[in-house]
């Protein structure tokens, strides 16, 4: 399914009315259809008793029929606690509803792929987990969703050894697999080597972390995370107390320079800030960066810095907002690696299918190259197919 605007329908959408939106969302934005008619007792008795027993028997004696003979092995749940929902943080499962709703909408506008909302009255990582453990004859894959820091690692690792389908957590590697692509493109315009970047990664959550991964993997040497506190380093007394943390492990992976200190000693000579939490960049750290600099403010609604500020100093760049060029969205990727994993029977989404799917995003936009088009956009109907060729392919090798 393509979904297509016209500019005066894009320009027209970023005007929108508290009743437009609540009326859109009267009785939620999904249902279910059947496949099949029912317009008759031969209808009924193929779809239903007596037909269907044939099926379960013959699902019984060989279940990997259940893959082509019901909708689980197609089927994606959208998971959440409702503890870190976009820009509201902890509003519980209920409130958080309404966007594991629309996160369903899009995997099967974009990819294609039926999905259901499972939103859970816990936070305790053993009882979703055991929940997702019982659930499993019903689905394929999971996405998690808006799911806190640190936890959402600790979940993630565990499911994804626990289920034989896969996993993955959006906020984390769908916002990584953007990034890259988008920084894969934005070293071209500015005719540099993605590996000799130096990169300010502002955020050490669930996004920041997973993106310093990732440029990590595709072979960027120079990756500076920063948290409220600082520059993450091995000598930070916090990172040396809890050697088993995501940030401990980040610390030895990462700022090869050993900064410590600010966002002003981080910036001081780098080439890219990517910016994934709400701390606001100061215009005086952006005069700190190196010519033709590249700045990715990615916080929603409100960017780390505004793009015409940072225009001043910067070549290249980008928010995650629709009504700014270069929007860096997680809908160009997760429709896409569930699709290529699922078509491709794999159980897990591994570093190479990510990687895959980068590259897939970014070749779309090489074309037509340029400052403010460095990522197709979202709408595009192109996007979710290569992605899920590429990743697809990458699970097969």
């Amino acid at each position: 399914m393509s979904i297509e605007t016209t500019p005066a329908e894009t320009e027209s959408a970023l005007v929108l009315s508290d009743e437009e939106i609540f009326d859109a969302h009267v009785g939620g934005k999904l249902t279910i259809s059947s496949t099949v008619p029912l317009n008759n007792k031969r209808d009924l008795s193929i779809a239903y008793t007596p037909g269907v027993a044939q099926v379960s028997r013959a699902i019984h004696a060989n279940p990997g029929l259940a893959r082509t003979h019901t909708w689980a092995e197609r089927l994606v749940v959208v998971v959440s606690d409702g503890t870190a929902v976009l820009g509201l943080g902890d509003i519980g499962p209920s409130a958080s509803l309404p966007v594991m709703e629309g996160k369903s909408a899009l995997f099967k506008a974009f990819g294609d792929l039926d999905s259901i909302p499972l939103v859970l009255n816990t936070t305790n990582v053993d009882e979703i987990i055991e929940t997702l453990v019982r659930l499993r004859p019903s689905f394929g894959a999971v996405n998690l969703e808006d799911i806190s820091a640190p936890r959402c690692f600790e979940l993630e690792e565990r499911l994804i050894e626990a289920l034989d389908c896969p996993v993955m957590h959006d906020d984390q590697h769908g916002t990584a697999v953007v990034v890259l692509a988008a920084l894969t493109n934005a070293a071209k315009v500015t005719q540099r080597e993605l590996e000799g970047l130096k990169v300010v990664v502002s955020g050490a959550g669930a996004a920041g972390i997973a993106v310093a991964e990732i440029l990590l993997t595709a072979g960027v040497k120079d990756v500076v995370l920063l948290d409220s506190k600082g520059a993450i380093n091995a000598g930070r007394a916090d990172i040396a107390a809890d050697p088993a943390s995501k940030k401990a492990q980040m610390a030895q992976r990462s700022n090869p320079r050993n900064i410590s200190g600010g966002p002003g000693e981080a910036l001081l000579g780098a080439d890219v800030f990517v910016g994934v939490s709400s701390s606001k960049l100061a215009e005086d750290h952006l005069k700190l960066m190196n010519q033709d600099a590249i700045v990715f403010a990615l916080s929603n609604p409100d960017p780390e810095v505004l793009p015409e500020v940072a225009q001043k100093y910067a070549a290249v760049v980008a928010t995650g907002r629709s009504d700014f060029p270069n929007q860096i969205n997680n809908v160009l990727a997760f429709p896409g690696i569930f699709r290529g994993a699922l078509d491709a029977g794999a159980r897990r989404i591994t570093p190479a299918m990510k990687l895959a799917a980068a590259r897939a995003i970014a070749a779309l936009a090489e074309e037509d190259l340029a400052a403010d088009y460095i990522v197709p956009s979202p709408l595009d109907a192109r996007v979710a197919p290569a992605v899920t060729a590429a990743v697809a392919a990458a699970a097969a090798e």
